[in-house]
């Protein structure tokens, strides 16, 4: 369908990925791995990516996810975008930069290696800088 087809999603990288649009349990591929994003659409041409994850199996995985009626009550989520990656560092790869160039809503864990792997958005980066600091005992919180 025109509305429903595929989709690219940009990473921070700069790299556009081609996702294929799941509206029913049998649009989602089975028995593969890959990446999956859960979207909101708005004013039928805007989508908002609201979590994007990555899976072993995406059916499965998919089929009754712990975070999708969060994502469809409360954050209104329309569809859910899926690209099939057969191996698991590639997955993790374009996981981690589809997650720092869209910075979804949902996502609100991100695990940083090093001050070089900080987010290029200013204000993640920074907080980032505030936690990291905070683990390195430099500014630990006073007791209340």
């Amino acid at each position: 369908m025109f509305l429903f087809g595929d989709h690219g999603w940009r990473g921070e990288s700069g790299q556009r990925y081609r996702f294929k649009t799941a509206l029913s349990k049998h649009d989602i591929p089975g028995d593969s791995g890959g990446i999956y994003v859960f979207v909101r659409r708005r004013w039928v041409f805007f989508l908002e990516p609201l979590y994007v994850g990555k899976a072993h199996n995406l059916r499965s995985r998919l089929w009754g996810h712990e975070k999708w009626p969060r994502a469809f009550w409360y954050y209104g989520a329309t569809e859910r975008h899926t690209l099939k990656i057969a191996e698991e560092a590639d997955r993790r790869r374009v996981e981690e930069d589809l997650i720092r160039g869209l910075n979804p809503r949902m996502n609100d864990v991100m695990v940083l290696r090093s001050a070089k792997d900080a987010p290029s958005d200013r204000r993640l980066r920074a907080k980032w800088e505030r936690r990291n600091r905070w683990r390195s005992g430099a500014a630990k919180p006073r007791p209340a």
